[in-house]
C-alpha cells in the first residue's frame, strides 16, 4: 500500500503532533470517495466539525493543486493551501493535502498543520482512505495532550461520515 508524501517542515516525529486514521471499506472506490473530500462545500453534509469553507481569487468549488481556501474546524478557523493534489491515475492513489494555519505567524496562539489524504483501489473491490496530520505550534502540543485525542476522534468522524456519504450516494 502507497504512503503519504510528507514536505519538509511537517515530518511525522518531528512535529508537535501527528494522528493517523484509515478504513479499508468494501463497496467502493476512489471514485465514489473522491468527489466528496475535494469539494469542501460538501464537508458539513457529512463531517459536523467542518463548516464555512470558502476559495479565495474566484476559484472552487473543488480543491486544485495551489489553491488558496479557508474552513473552520476544532474551534479554529483554517487558512489553507492545497500543496499536493493528484487524481487517481492507473495503479496510483488519489492524494490532496493542504497546509492549514491559524494564528499569527510567531505568535504562541500559532498552528500549522499538513493535512494529507491518500485514497486508493484494492483488489477484490475494496477502498483505502488514509488522513494523516501532523501539527506544530503551542495549541499542537496541547492537542498532543489532550485525552481523549480529539484528532484522533475527529478525524475517524470524517473518514466514518465520507463512508457513509459515499454509501448513501450509491444508493
Amino acid at each position: 500500500m502507497h504512503a503519504i508524501n510528507w514536505p519538509q517542515g511537517f515530518i511525522p516525529g518531528f512535529t508537535e503532533n501527528f494522528c493517523s486514521n484509515e478504513v479499508i471499506v468494501a463497496g467502493l472506490s476512489t471514485a465514489d470517495i473522491w468527489p466528496l473530500l475535494i469539494t469542501p462545500a460538501l464537508w458539513p453534509t457529512y463531517y459536523q466539525n467542518s463548516a464555512n469553507a470558502r476559495f479565495y481569487d474566484n476559484k472552487g468549488p473543488e480543491l486544485e493543486q495551489g489553491v488558496r481556501f479557508y474552513f473552520e474546524t476544532f474551534g479554529f478557523p483554517v487558512e489553507a493551501r492545497v500543496t499536493e493534489y493528484a487524481a487517481a491515475a492507473q495503479g496510483e492513489p488519489a492524494r490532496v493535502s493542504w497546509h492549514g494555519w491559524a494564528g499569527e505567524e510567531g505568535s504562541a496562539e500559532r498552528l500549522d498543520v499538513l493535512h494529507a489524504w491518500l485514497i486508493e483501489d484494492l483488489p477484490d473491490n475494496r477502498v483505502r482512505i488514509l488522513t494523516q496530520e501532523t501539527q506544530k505550534g503551542k495549541p499542537a502540543e496541547e492537542l498532543a495532550k489532550a485525552k481523549p485525542n480529539p484528532m484522533i476522534n475527529g478525524h475517524q468522524e470524517w473518514l466514518d461520515g465520507l463512508v457513509a456519504a459515499a454509501r448513501n450516494n450509491r444508493r
